[in-house]
């Protein structure tokens, strides 16, 4: 055979393979124009309902202030809230477990969980209940966001993407921080693995949604803390007892809130007499206490402890019974900001006994305990950043990073799987606890 006829036999060969490059090529484009529109689409609808619930948020918190006597309203609203569950026929509600066990399983997210869950957030805000707002944001990013996917007709695998897009559109709205909210919603489900083919959906919609509501006028509360300590031994050592400590913490608040529950439902399984009860718990509570710096989600309660440096010495437990109380009584909302709280307070207390730097101990406090209870690094240094700026960097970095291995396996979600040790490279598929 001479030399052209052996190229042309070559050329043959070549040629489907080239036609498959192409073809390959081609789809990916298509693949990312498509999630670069949808990513822009989800970030626009679930940002403006992001910011609706922002603002119904913010007139229940001013209501509340100014008509005090609200509090006593709250078993009422309790009834409520159940009535509003039960109408839709809902009352077993599993919350943020269902979004993580519809990216897991396939398993559907119903559209009803964002008016459900944006109604009694709100009321339990109005009425006094002790709950954050940004694992109600997440519910509802979910939800539309899967209604959207099943609008344009995607596959379960995109669906579950349109889950995640959803809820990075809504808490980033909510929340003020598009880099975690990007990252947050691929890293809670599954710790050791992230889904990475959901990131650029994700990033468009937390951006599209972040600046749709800043363009809206939703403001945030953003914490700069500066002028720090060198970063030495000493310093480093003293952020490190601080971390491990918000580690054990985060357990305890875990625990809390899980027995809690537990309790509720065994010895009160009749759904109106437990918000009833839960309520008055609640109402007690808060006149023993004497103040109202336990009820609603308390980030006035954080901007005062970087203001002043000085916290009641248990108002970091005394949250985490308040909220322990009002979630495990079928009030609604999330968890998410009181964790910050109780991190926030902690931090503060810490900084108090040692007299270390106070706003960097809150931070840190924040940070590691937001960690500990979500087991999603990567969104805990990237909300620092956002929150507090990144000159504080290497203190996060190291704080995080204690509290991530010494969390152990508990989180708020119980349906969050484990698929990584975090203490060696083993593969252990497991439960959060």
């Amino acid at each position: 055979m001479n030399t052209n006829e052996t190229n042309q036999t070559k050329n043959e060969e070549q040629q489907p393979d080239l036609k498959r490059q192409v073809v390959h090529n081609l789809h990916r484009v298509r693949t990312s124009v498509k999630w670069i529109l949808i990513g822009i689409f989800t970030g626009l609808v679930v940002g403006a309902v992001g910011i609706a619930f922002s603002y119904a948020m913010s007139w229940a918190t001013t209501m509340r202030y100014t008509y005090r006597w609200l509090l006593f309203c709250l078993p009422l609203a309790g009834v409520l809230i159940v009535s509003w569950y039960y109408l839709f026929k809902d009352l077993n509600d599993p919350g943020t477990n269902l979004v993580i066990s519809a990216i897991h399983s396939g398993k559907e997210v119903p559209l009803r969980m964002a008016p459900l869950i944006f109604v009694a957030t709100v009321l339990t805000h109005l009425c006094g209940g002790s709950a954050g707002r940004e694992g109600a944001a997440l519910q509802i990013g979910a939800s539309i966001g899967n209604h959207i996917g099943k609008l344009f007709r995607f596959n379960e695998n995109d669906k579950r993407v349109m889950i995640m897009c959803g809820m990075s559109a809504c808490f980033s709205a909510l929340f003020g921080t598009p880099m975690a909210a990007a990252i947050f919603s691929m890293e809670v489900i599954s710790v050791g693995v992230m889904y990475y083919a959901a990131l650029v959906p994700c990033v468009i919609a937390s951006f599209v949604a972040h600046s749709l509501a800043a363009m809206c006028g939703v403001g945030w509360e953003h914490f700069p803390v500066t002028d720090l300590p060198a970063f030495t031994v000493k310093s480093a050592c003293i952020v490190s007892v601080l971390a491990i400590l918000c580690a054990v913490l985060s357990i305890l608040f875990c625990e809390l809130l899980h027995r809690t529950t537990h309790f509720f439902r065994k010895y009160i399984s009749n759904h109106f007499v437990r918000a009833i009860v839960g309520g008055c718990i609640i109402i007690a509570l808060t006149l023993l206490v004497g103040n109202r710096d336990y009820n609603g989600a308390g980030m006035d309660v954080i901007a005062r402890c970087f203001e002043t440096g000085s916290v009641f010495p248990g108002a970091f437990l005394l949250k985490m019974i308040f909220t322990a109380i009002t979630l495990g009584c079928c009030y609604k909302g999330g968890e998410i900001v009181p964790t910050l709280y109780v991190g926030a307070t902690f931090g503060c207390l810490f900084a108090m006994i040692t007299s270390f730097d106070s706003p960097l101990c809150i931070a840190v406090g924040m940070g590691s305990l937001f960690c500990g209870v979500t087991n999603s690094p990567i969104a805990s240094l990237l909300i620092c950043f956002e929150l507090f700026g990144y000159e504080g960097m290497p203190y996060y970095l190291l704080a995080i990073a204690l509290s991530y291995m010494y969390s152990g396996y508990h989180g708020l979600y119980s349906s969050q799987k484990i698929l990584y040790s975090k203490f060696k490279t083993a593969y252990i598929d497991r439960q959060a606890q």
